[in-house]
């Protein structure tokens, strides 16, 4: 956190990008089992759609079907979906901090 802190410090204009990945993991938490599977392939929706209004799309629709799980993505919504920003060559590198 003290390192987030310092860069802002330092270049208050760069943006965040939060890690799906471990994103997943928290949405999947405040969910039954039954449903991870949905779940996971709504999830996907969001992270590979075409653009950043199709992807707040599929997030209005996970909200939808899963009110008490859609808080944990949408009070991050900004950062999740920074790649969006970006050219598409490089969203697969910057969705995750995970190594591919």
């Amino acid at each position: 956190m003290g390192f987030r802190a310092a860069i802002r410090g330092v270049f208050p204009e760069t943006r965040h990008q939060r890690d799906w990945v471990h994103k997943t993991a928290n949405v999947l938490d405040a969910q039954p089992k039954s449903v991870h599977g949905r779940a996971k392939k709504a999830l996907r929706e969001m992270t590979e759609a075409e653009n950043k209004a199709e992807a707040k799309k599929a997030i209005n629709e996970f909200g939808v079907k899963w009110p008490k799980a859609i808080e944990k993505i949408v009070s991050d919504e900004e950062a999740l979906l920074a790649y969006y920003d970006y050219p598409a060559e490089h969203w697969r590198h910057l969705r995750t901090t995970n190594p591919r």
